[in-house]
């Protein structure tokens, strides 16, 4: 416990564990003002045993009891706020703390496990902290506190009794040692299954339409059910041992409290213990053994504090790339890869790839799908590091750079665009938060999406669903632009990004890519002829290597995979019913 409770502070970081320690302290002198009902129940007893009962014994143990009420009552606010609000804190900074080291992670890292993972921590896992954590915290080590300082006034008054009580505090301690060690297995057991959760959840809502395309409803929802059903499992795998644990630390309790009021009577018959003594040791008795109660109940929940910490640290620990380079400024914006190897694990995408792309040109990749034109891209701005070889941006590796200082050059509009669940003037503001309203209107009068904006009813301050779902897939592409348009970055690469616009939004798309790409180094994907075939260049990609290059003149003259590309084009664009 004392190890979870370690982890546990140092998992609140220094400010939130400052609060945590403060309260601790609070509750030891908390339970030193709850302890000194012991002293005011001595003085009424003994002047009651020696027949001396006046105004002033009886005003003084009242003075004592509230007083004691008072400064516990305002101890355990005080306290109770402190470990609250660090509670809270704390886990309000981890998931920012988890959001800025997933900026730095490669991008294959992240998969449907671990965004499974990710979705689990930052929400269950993280709320379970703040909410459950903390109350654990602040039970357990009060009632540990109120239990020992007890047990420290009742040796005091009796040694002998004193050991019989330090002997089953032992007692209880191992019961609880051994019912943590047990919570471990099924606590970890508890919180996989509901990261598998997450996952069904997110990949069944994700997949919907293939869901109901495919008339997959019932097996889908199988699997969602399966993985609630083992969520149950083990939640009741999680609690029968606890219920064991702790009935044993129950009976534990109610035998050393008969031990201690057996061993306190004894004492008195046998004239070495006085009865004033007696009477406040069976007191003492009832009052830390009730404390002990309800601290072994909440001490079940450590392991879960443990395991929570160990799955947010896990996040944390996974190696992100080395970004502490230097904040570089390019003299220019030239892009180069130079024998250049790359894999996905164990599958090797590159292989041995160079090109150069001059600044301020327009470049287009072309070729099958699966020859790692995407992945081409993505070694541009680093999403990814290379295995081999190097890339460069303004005549220096892209590792030099700090990545901050390195993506602010790159600006992506991809073939399926994500929205944020937010007004459309902060998405737009996306690529430049401090933007002002002018700048954003500015910004969508460009991509060509300030008519649609403002004939929505609340205009630019409506709010889209995740993912943009509430507006079509070229006006997602359009405020896609207007966000890069907003970053204003000199290197604009476009995958993919009119390969699903219809021909009624395509011509306003064309002209919001034109405004975006003016005066920029432009890099596509594409394989729409028209798209590529005024290209500065077009590179072919297969297999991970480039096969040819050129410009469109040069390379329809070839006998090659492009000049296919183009002939296919052609016959797929003249064929008719």
């Amino acid at each position: 416990m004392i190890r979870t409770l370690k982890k546990f502070f140092a998992f609140c970081g220094e400010e939130n564990r400052k609060m945590f320690m403060t309260s601790v302290w609070l509750g030891v002198l908390g339970a030193v003002c709850s302890a000194m009902r012991i002293p005011a129940a001595y003085l009424v007893i003994r002047a009651l045993l020696e027949n001396d009962v006046t105004m002033g014994t009886l005003w003084s143990a009242l003075g004592i009891v509230a007083g004691s009420v008072i400064a516990s009552i305002l101890i355990n606010m005080k306290s109770t706020m402190l470990q609250t609000r660090g509670g809270y804190r704390a886990c309000a900074n981890k998931r920012i703390e988890i959001a800025e080291h997933l900026r730095y992670l490669p991008m294959g890292w992240f998969n449907e496990n671990s965004l499974g993972e990710v979705a689990s921590v930052t929400t269950n896992t993280m709320e379970n902290m703040a909410n459950v954590a903390t109350r654990v915290v602040m039970i357990t080590t009060k009632g540990f506190l109120t239990a020992g300082i007890i047990a420290v006034m009742m040796f005091a008054y009796d040694w002998r009794v004193g050991l019989v009580t330090f002997a089953g505090l032992l007692v209880f301690l191992c019961i609880n040692a051994l019912m943590q060690r047990k919570e471990q297995a099924v606590s970890q057991r508890k919180m996989n299954a509901d990261e598998r959760l997450v996952v069904r959840v997110l990949e069944y809502v994700q997949g919907i339409a293939e869901v109901k395309n495919f008339d997959l409803t019932k097996d889908s929802t199988t699997r969602i059910h399966e993985a609630v059903e083992e969520c149950r499992k083990a939640a009741f795998g999680m609690e029968i041992p606890s219920v064991v644990f702790i009935l044993l630390q129950f009976v534990a309790n109610k035998l050393t409290g008969v031990a201690v009021c057996t061993a306190a009577v004894v004492f008195w018959f046998n004239g070495t213990l006085p009865l004033a003594n007696c009477l406040l040791m069976l007191i003492c008795s009832f009052i830390l053994f009730e404390q002990l109660d309800s601290a072994g109940s909440f001490s079940t929940l450590f392991r879960s504090i443990d395991i929570g910490v160990e799955k947010a640290n896990a996040i944390l620990r996974v190696e992100p790339m080395d970004i502490d380079g230097r904040d570089i400024v390019p003299k220019h914006c030239d892009i180069a890869l130079e024998h250049v190897d790359f894999s996905y694990e164990q599958k090797k995408i590159l292989h041995g790839v160079s090109l150069t792309i001059p600044e301020k040109t327009t470049v287009a990749i072309v070729g099958p799908s699966g020859g790692g034109k995407t992945t081409l891209c993505n070694l541009m701005a680093r999403f990814w590091d290379v295995q081999g070889g190097r890339v460069t941006l303004g005549g220096q590796d892209v590792k030099e750079y700090s990545y901050d200082s390195l993506i602010r050059n790159f600006s992506f509009v991809f073939q399926r665009t994500y929205l944020f669940s937010d007004t459309i003037a902060n998405n737009i503001r996306f690529g430049r938060p401090e933007a002002g309203m002018e700048e954003v209107i500015a910004a969508a009068k460009k991509a060509r999406c300030h008519d649609f904006i403002t004939a929505l009813p609340e205009g630019y301050d409506t709010v889209i669903g995740e993912g943009g779902a509430t507006i079509s897939g070229g006006e997602r592409q359009r405020i896609a632009i207007a966000r890069a348009i907003m970053k204003d970055a000199p290197v604009i690469i476009l995958d993919e990004a009119t390969a699903n616009v219809d021909p009624e939004n395509e011509k306003d798309l064309m002209e919001a890519i034109g405004e975006l790409t003016h005066d920029k180094t432009v890099i596509m994907i594409a394989h729409r002829l028209k798209t590529v075939r005024n290209a500065d260049c077009i590179f072919v990609v297969d297999g991970g290597k480039i096969v040819q290059q050129g410009s469109h003149d040069e390379l329809i003259g070839q006998d090659g995979i492009y000049r296919r590309f183009v002939v296919e084009r052609r016959q797929a664009a003249g064929w008719k019913v």
